[in-house]
């Protein structure tokens, strides 16, 4: 299942939430804090995680190269939800998202969704079929159409390195 971020769907509930909500968004200033919630909050129907002490120490490693990134949404000063994974090239590996709060995983994607545009980024792997990525815009594509795509965008100049916090706060609130 893929989602190109151009394509991403937002509900009329989150759209209002997007531009109402008191929260922050950051990228990259809590990786460690991601990482543990996603392999530590417990999901319906998911009693186990396959995100393991030894997943998490070579995502830190990662991240520390620049590979891994992590978008966190913050309300009322705590970490509500976010998500993590690896951007190699034009293509954003999505790994895992945890939300502590309503939407709060889905503010971070909307939100991720909008820097990868600006980057120049073609396309998020989601990895896992879920009804929850397809409401949002996210679908499966054929095998081959799948390595057209990451033949055109794996070779793209984003460099590794950290992303600007403050890069996407903000981005679909209501300007005065």
């Amino acid at each position: 299942m893929v989602l190109f971020p151009a394509e991403l769907k937002l509900s009329r509930s989150l759209t209002k939430t997007l531009r109402n909500l008191s929260y922050t968004v950051h990228l990259d200033t809590a990786f460690a804090d991601v990482i543990h919630a996603c392999a530590t909050i417990p999901r319906n129907g998911n009693p186990g995680t396959w995100i393991t002490a030894e997943m998490q120490s070579a995502y830190h490693e990662l991240h520390h190269l620049g590979y891994a990134h992590s978008v966190e949404t913050w309300i009322d000063g705590k970490l509500a939800g976010g998500l993590y994974g690896v951007a190699l090239g034009g293509i954003f590996y999505g790994e895992s998202m945890f939300s502590r709060a309503r939407d709060a995983s889905k503010i971070a994607l909307a939100h991720l969704c909008v820097h990868l545009n600006r980057l120049g980024f073609g396309i998020i792997d989601c990895q896992m079929e879920t009804t929850h990525l397809a409401s949002l815009g996210a679908r499966p594509i054929p095998r081959d159409d799948f390595i057209a795509v990451l033949d055109a965008f794996a070779a793209t100049g984003n460099a590794p390195g950290r992303w600007p916090a403050a890069a996407v706060d903000g981005c679909f609130r209501q300007q005065p």
